[in-house]
């Protein structure tokens, strides 16, 4: 069928790519974005510049408000859709109004995880509760609880960021890790703690997981493995009991960071399938032919939901091959990157331990930035993180999609230039 109109719902990452991959690719119908937000920003610098306050919300909009307009496309800012109806095309919003196309995109993103320490007890002082008893934040204003999802997360914990504060963190995996860089940053005095040891382990490798970690204790930060037994917010702040320890700690602020929960609400009020987040098939379609799903809330049936930046801007390009009956961008590798204490990180594909079947390569020293380290499945990379070396990052997912076999003393050779394995 022609498609006459898409309407998507979300302005992240995948919202945004998904309605400007259709323009790019030549798309003329009608084309609407659903954005809680009046104008739809990046995420990635909230735990970063944004919450250091190096950068403000106009710098990290994901375009500008003139953009949507010269591109033709609607853009429904503040807005908040309560209901879809696939087989109408009907997509309702929170003020009543119902609009409608021939194609729905859920890109509904994902709320930040509260577990189960968020049911906080409080002083009878102190005013609401944290939680709404359905895993949603309900974060009063003054608060010392937080979760970093949204830019008004981002502002409420920079008030609290000062010199000398202290700052629990309930999580050490990315954006944990990088709060503890930005607040240290800020003045802040720091506690990590995370039951895994070390954190990122399955992401990086056990032996860089090891070396980012410690950075840090380098830092200032005192990082446990351990976990919080129980909270209690007072009017002074939050005393904190860390299973181990005979005492409860003060702190000022504590941040949980351990992950987001796909927002599926809109699809299973629909009535579409969902499992862990929405099920989609390879061209991003639901168990409705006429609703697709991009991003943090989509998952790829028999596969592990991705969370990564370029995963929701790449589902965005999939979705719009299948409106537009093109062939979809090629498989590539995962990739992801990270900022902390002045270091890039960036990984693509999979890390493994060593095994019978996995070896690890080092090329350059371990700890002596840049760095890079790479897991090998008999003479074929199928993984790598570097640090502060982007040109290893790219030139080991050119390796990942094509196949390329390699000698693990080519890769560990830090005056051996890696562009040269492509051509072998």
């Amino acid at each position: 069928m022609t498609v006459s109109s898409v309407l998507v719902v979300g302005g992240g990452i995948a919202g945004v790519s998904t309605v400007a991959e259709l323009r790019k690719n030549g798309y003329a119908g009608e084309l609407t974005l659903i954005s809680a937000d009046a104008l739809p920003y990046d995420r990635p610098p909230l735990s970063k510049e944004y919450l250091a306050g190096g950068r403000d919300l106009e710098s990290i909009v994901l375009q500008p408000k003139q953009w949507y307009a010269d591109q033709e496309i609607s853009l429904v800012g503040g807005a908040a859709a309560v209901a879809i109806r696939p087989a109408a095309g009907e997509v309702e919003l929170a003020d009543g109004r119902v609009l409608t196309a021939d194609k729905i995109v859920l890109a509904t993103g994902g709320r930040a995880v509260l577990p189960a320490v968020a049911q906080v007890r409080r002083d009878v002082s102190v005013g609401l509760p944290v939680s709404n008893g359905q895993n949603r934040p309900v974060v009063p204003d003054r608060s010392p609880i937080h979760v970093l999802r949204e830019v008004a997360d981002a502002d409420r914990l920079r008030t609290q960021l000062v010199p000398g504060a202290r700052l629990l963190i309930v999580g050490a995996g990315l954006i944990g890790a990088e709060v503890a860089s930005t607040a240290r940053g800020l003045g802040a005095e720091v506690v990590l703690v995370d039951p895994l040891s070390p954190p990122l382990a399955a992401a990086v490798g056990i032996e860089a997981a090891r070396w980012l970690h410690g950075l840090h204790a380098a830092h200032g930060v005192e990082a446990l493995t351990t976990t919080v037994e129980t909270v209690l917010e007072t009017s002074t702040g939050v005393a904190v009991q860390l299973k181990g320890e005979p005492d409860s700690r003060e702190f000022d602020a504590v941040l949980l960071a351990v992950g987001l929960v796909p927002e599926t609400g809109l699809a299973e009020a629909a009535g579409l399938e969902t499992s862990r987040g929405i099920l989609v098939d390879a061209g991003q379609v639901t168990s409705h032919p006429s609703v697709l799903a991009v991003g943090d809330c989509a998952r790829l049936r028999d596969h592990h939901r991705a969370e990564h930046w370029e995963a929701a801007q790449l589902d965005g390009a999939r979705a719009t091959a299948t409106i537009l009956e093109t062939e979809p961008p090629p498989v590539t590798a995962p990739w992801w990157w990270s900022d902390r204490y002045g270091l890039h990180v960036e990984g693509v594909g999979e890390m493994r331990s060593p095994d019978a079947e996995h070896q690890t390569v080092v090329r350059g020293t371990l700890g002596e930035p840049p760095f890079s380290v790479f897991t090998l499945r008999g003479e074929q990379v199928i993984g790598a993180v570097a640090v502060d070396d982007p040109a290893a990052a790219k030139t080991a997912r050119r390796l990942i999609d094509r196949g390329v076999d390699v000698r693990p003393a080519d890769l560990a050779d830090p005056t051996q230039n890696l562009r040269t394995l492509l051509r072998r």
